[in-house]
């Protein structure tokens, strides 16, 4: 009998179902059955790949009400912003449909003239791309519709199956993702869930797969990598971030501290790309803190089904000690704690918005991944102070700079080794725009047209005629 997991709801502590964990004979299963369909996905024309993604386009919007209920349920997302999640996945449907023929269109790079060498056909070099194959898709809790759909969107289209592990904390939402994909015409055999913990991943990772997409730790990262390396396979890894922010002196205070609270405490803090540690110039860092505390202490903390709920449940039980200790620890070597600092007496896993001020880089709150409603604000007295700690870190993901002159944050930002950086804004990802990580924040780029080249091979052609 096959091993159950638990799913559950970390609003209420509530066992929701347990469902049967897939083992190494059904991972091979499994992959045998997207290896022997895939050649026949990968040969249909684009516009039969392209309709079944539409329909699916079609059921997220048609369905949101009930997935965001799902979603919610397992994970503690507000309902709203369970809502945004899904709602914002045809956005990013529509980029890759409309930029997929580009991508998979052979490219003429160079035609010799006829005469170039006489006696001889005339010479032409083509680009065409191929599928990779089958690749694993291991996928996030955090935003299972973003972090998912980045990759097996694209991945279907360039005609590639796909073996796609939910996380364990997002189990049903991942089995509502592959029943969609399979209603809207995907073929069962070529998009295939892979339920389970660590051991199942592990499975798939020793099958003889053409590629890893994972999305997660920096440490579950590298033992990916270290598996996949034997394989000499394409993989992508989108992994931790301890994404900054600069409030410079010349900013609008009041909006910069509004927008780098969303940034902060969106979906509780636990987003990849959630603003981590802030450095405010001397000049405005009373201003600030006052606007970001007032702005922390309106959001609504509770029950995540409520839709004017803003904070709900941390999504896994663990992060409470970790987020717990961050804070203790910083207090402890002088910070100053604003609000906020300690789990809820009460069902589910509630951690209380935080605000720590005094802070400094001797403290792990200012050094350490946090994934949850915590944030440090450290004083700063000038520009160059300001990119020195923005650099002292592994990681490097996106950082962000407030202020009026485009110019002077452009180089700042410049100095920064991240895949993405903002002015005036924070926590944002684009379509269009590549996604990806440098340092220990990972390897790799989905969106953009790059994200499309991610799941291709290239075929360099050279003709002559005879």
């Amino acid at each position: 009998m096959a091993d159950l997991l638990p799913i559950i709801n970390p609003a209420t502590e509530a066992l929701i179902q347990e469902i049967p964990v897939d083992d190494g004979v059904a991972v091979a299963e499994k992959y045998a059955r997207a290896r022997a369909a895939q050649p026949e996905w990968a040969a249909l024309p684009l516009a039969d790949r392209i309709a079944p993604i539409l329909r699916f386009r079609e059921l997220l919007v048609e369905r949101v009400n009930a997935l965001a209920a799902l979603l919610t349920a397992e994970t503690g997302k507000p309902i709203t912003q369970a809502r945004n999640e899904i709602l914002a996945v045809p956005g990013r449907v529509d980029f890759f449909v409309q930029n997929a023929d580009r991508v998979l269109e052979p490219e003429r790079v160079y035609a010799e003239p006829a005469d170039a060498l006489p006696g001889m056909g005339a010479l032409e070099e083509v680009i065409s791309h191929d599928p990779l194959g089958v690749i694993a898709n291991i996928s996030a809790w955090n935003y299972p519709y973003f972090v998912g759909g980045n990759v097996f969107i694209p991945a279907l289209l360039m005609g590639n199956a796909v073996l796609y592990k939910p996380s364990e904390f997002a189990t049903l939402t991942g089995g509502a993702i592959a029943a969609l994909l399979h209603e809207s015409g995907i073929p069962e055999d070529i998009f295939i869930p892979i339920i389970g913990l660590g051991l199942s991943g592990a499975a798939l990772l020793e099958q003889p797969i053409d590629g890893v997409f994972f999305t997660g730790s920096y440490a579950t990262g590298q033992k990916i990598a270290i598996a996949a390396a034997p394989k000499l396979i394409r993989t992508q890894l989108e992994l931790g971030g301890k994404d900054p922010a600069y409030v410079c002196a010349d900013a609008q205070v009041a909006a910069a501290a509004a927008g780098l609270a969303d940034g902060a405490f969106y979906n509780n803090g636990q987003s990849c790309c959630a603003v981590e540690r802030i450095y405010v110039h001397t000049d405005v860092y009373d201003e600030f803190l006052e606007a970001f505390v007032a702005t922390v202490r309106g959001f609504k903390l509770g029950d995540p089904t409520d839709p004017d709920t803003y904070l709900g449940p941390v999504s896994r039980k663990p992060q409470l000690r970790i987020l717990a200790e961050q804070v203790a620890d910083a207090v402890a070597k002088g910070a100053t704690l604003l609000c906020g600092g300690h789990s809820l007496d009460r069902p589910g896993w509630y951690f209380s918005p935080t605000v720590l001020t005094e802070v400094n880089h001797t403290m792990t709150v200012m050094q350490e991944e946090t994934f949850g409603p915590v944030i440090g604000i450290q004083r700063v007295s000038n520009d160059a102070e300001a990119v020195a700690l923005m650099q002292d870190t592994p990681y490097g993901l996106t950082a962000a700079v407030y202020g009026t002159d485009r110019e002077r944050a452009a180089g700042i930002l410049r100095q920064l080794k991240t895949g993405s950086v903002y002015w005036n804004c924070c926590d944002r990802v684009s379509p269009r725009l590549p996604w990806s990580g440098r340092g220990q924040s990972g390897l790799g780029t989905t969106l953009s047209l790059e994200g499309l080249y991610s799941f291709l091979q290239p075929r360099g052609w050279h003709w002559r005629k005879s």
